[in-house]
């Protein structure tokens, strides 16, 4: 295997271990995680019987308010090697904007052991480096969504790796340029280490579906529909409209772009038309997994969806766990939780 230590970060201090970014609305300890899963209801909570999943998209929320959805996604990756795709909620602050986004830690924290960082974050990143891969751990350790994941998925599984991703605003078109760019150095080093898709590595992306309602979004009105009964009810019809036609069933190209057309403004792609914060990593995860399933039909499969006002919430307040955010008829988030073989 080879060193990730020869990739130089901003400072350059190599060998680092990535911190935590919320301690409070995820786990940072073992026992909190075995406490969470046994207050999750397991009614209707199996393992698929399926091939494991080759790309799963799952939601970076509160674990209280997400509920059982993480584990019920999580718990059917079975590789040890995850390429994970995450937002970039400070990009535009940093300016960064249409390079894909890698990290020189060698570790990531996680409840039971630190996380190593792949090898093939650097052969991936070799092979993309300028023209579409940049490196920030700046960025990185500002980042919460990919952290979100991480203990889940080392609950199911201890060996995990990973190589953490991050997408900053980009066009649709470099979406897809960025997210063919991705599969092709995928594909590269799968083969180098033959790896099977699903069995030896996977793919998991992050995004909170909508961020809805007018009150404590930093001024904003995002109540589209009005937040009272009807207009709730109409944003969650609105979702399941975005998410059957462009998320479920077969992956083509064509579902992908329709995605972009309903999250981001038909004349400026740095602006919302509807609030999913993964507009720029779910385009990129898809197309990257598109291209590197040679073109062959992926089959995407609802686990479900709920919201921070509809899923029950866990009591986290006891185990030094809790929110980051209300959750009220006027300020709530939705959470998609698909996977793809």
């Amino acid at each position: 295997m080879l060193s990730c230590t020869t990739l130089t970060s901003e400072n350059g201090y190599a060998g680092k271990i990535r911190p935590l970014k919320d301690t409070v609305g995820f786990a940072q300890y073992s026992w909190q995680m075995d406490t969470l899963i046994k207050r999750i209801s397991r009614k209707g909570w199996q393992p698929d019987p399926g091939l494991p999943l080759k790309l799963a998209i799952c939601p970076h929320d509160d674990y209280t308010y997400v509920g059982k959805l993480y584990p019920e996604l999580l718990q059917n990756i079975h590789a040890d090697n995850l390429i994970l795709i995450g937002v970039a909620h400070k990009a535009a602050q940093m300016k960064i904007e249409n390079h894909l986004v890698f990290d020189t830690y060698n570790y990531w924290k996680g409840p039971w052991k630190e996380v190593p960082v792949s090898s093939a974050r650097e052969e991936i990143y070799n092979q993309l480096k300028d023209r579409y891969a940049i490196i920030s751990d700046t960025l990185q350790k500002v980042e919460h969504s990919l952290e979100a994941m991480i203990p889940y998925l080392q609950y199911f599984n201890r060996n995990i790796n990973i190589v953490p991703i991050l997408v900053p605003a980009m066009s649709p078109e470099r979406m897809q340029e960025c997210g063919k760019a991705l599969s092709e150095a995928i594909a590269k080093v799968a083969a180098l280490h033959r790896w099977e898709w699903g069995s030896d590595f996977a793919i998991v992306v992050t995004t909170d579906a909508v961020h809805y309602g007018n009150e404590d979004w930093g001024g904003k009105d995002l109540a589209f529909y009005g937040c009272e009964d009807t207009g709730n009810r109409k944003a969650v019809e609105h979702e399941n409209e975005i998410i059957d036609t462009c998320l479920a069933g077969e992956l083509t190209p064509l579902k992908i772009r329709r995605f972009s057309s309903y999250t981001l403004n038909d004349s400026n792609f740095m602006e919302y038309k509807w609030t999913w914060c993964g507009r720029y990593s779910i385009p990129v995860a898809l197309f990257t997994s598109y291209f590197l399933n040679d073109s062959k039909p992926l089959n995407g499969i609802i686990f479900g969806y709920s919201t921070s006002i509809t899923s029950p919430h866990i009591m986290v307040d006891d185990i030094g766990m809790g929110r980051t955010a209300i959750a009220t008829n006027c300020h709530w988030v939705g959470y998609a939780v698909i996977g793809y073989r």
